[in-house]
């Protein structure tokens, strides 16, 4: 009797969704060595991946092969290879990062709850904003595509001023000093000390955060996003209402923004350095 067509679909869709478990498994190995700060001794990259020291030397004979991973011959410590680089380095330059944020904002902002997000990024006159959405119920803010956001009253600006080089904001910054200074602004800081206090704030903490300085009853948070080369890419950023946006640094909203911009951050191949 024939195979029904539905049956043979079915069928090759399951394989097509099984895929290939051996080249799985074996790519924990790699998996592992890329998270390590260092080469790695056969036990321990093995314990690393869960599996026998014996099962995991025949997957690195054969990506030794590959040239995906190589051995020192004096201390016989595992690394990654040339192949496990270029590859590396290819994706990096075909890496867009709005693109990547973009593609993650609607999930963010299911968990964010009813608030605004927005994406920016360094441009010519400092924090611009690139892309933005709003949930339905969302307070309308007074944002458009293009604006370039204040470095002390804006979390945006905060954000990226802390991870800017010196130079790159030493006269954006003198200029907005010495408006609040004029302007008494007594929720803003007035002299450069109390400004790298704030900005060293928002390096411990990973994240920026403004409550009613840039917009009457509006909260702002803002967590870096970092390239492969510790730059600052981009920030990702949620606005909302004072009275509805739960404004704690430990909260539902700053947490998920900043798991976001971690998650991103490692994409684009970013790796923290050891303390």
């Amino acid at each position: 009797m024939a195979t029904p067509l539905n049956t043979t679909l079915n069928t090759s869709s399951d394989k097509t969704r099984a895929g290939i478990q051996s080249v799985e498994v074996g790519f924990t190995l790699l998996d592992k060595l890329a998270l390590a700060h260092g080469p790695l001794m056969l036990r321990d990259l093995a314990a690393a991946a869960g599996m026998s020291a014996a099962k995991a030397h025949r997957y690195l004979v054969s990506f030794q092969r590959l040239g995906l991973v190589v051995q020192d011959a004096g201390n016989t410590r595992y690394d990654l290879g040339p192949a496990a680089l270029k590859l590396g380095l290819a994706s990096l330059e075909r890496l867009d990062a709005v693109r990547l944020a973009r593609e993650r904002v609607p999930t963010l902002l299911d968990q964010v709850g009813h608030h605004t997000l927005a994406l920016a990024v360094w441009g010519n006159h400092g924090p611009t904003i690139v892309h933005w959405e709003e949930s339905q119920l969302a307070i309308t803010v007074n944002l458009r595509l293009g604006d370039v956001m204040p470095l002390l009253s804006s979390a945006t600006g905060r954000c990226f001023a802390a991870y800017a080089l010196p130079e790159a904001i030493a006269k954006m910054l003198q200029t907005e000093l010495t408006q609040a200074q004029k302007a008494h602004r007594s929720d803003l800081p007035q002299t450069l000390a109390q400004v790298q206090t704030v900005l060293a704030d928002v390096r411990q903490r990973g994240l920026a955060r403004v409550v009613d300085t840039l917009l009457p009853g509006i909260v702002g948070f803002c967590a870096p996003v970092f390239d492969a080369d510790h730059h600052i890419a981009l920030g990702m950023i949620v606005l909302g209402s004072a009275a509805t946006l739960d404004t704690a640094w430990d909260g539902s909203v700053a947490t998920a923004l900043q798991s976001a911009a971690l998650q991103l951050s490692s994409d684009l191949g970013y790796r923290p350095e050891r303390s």
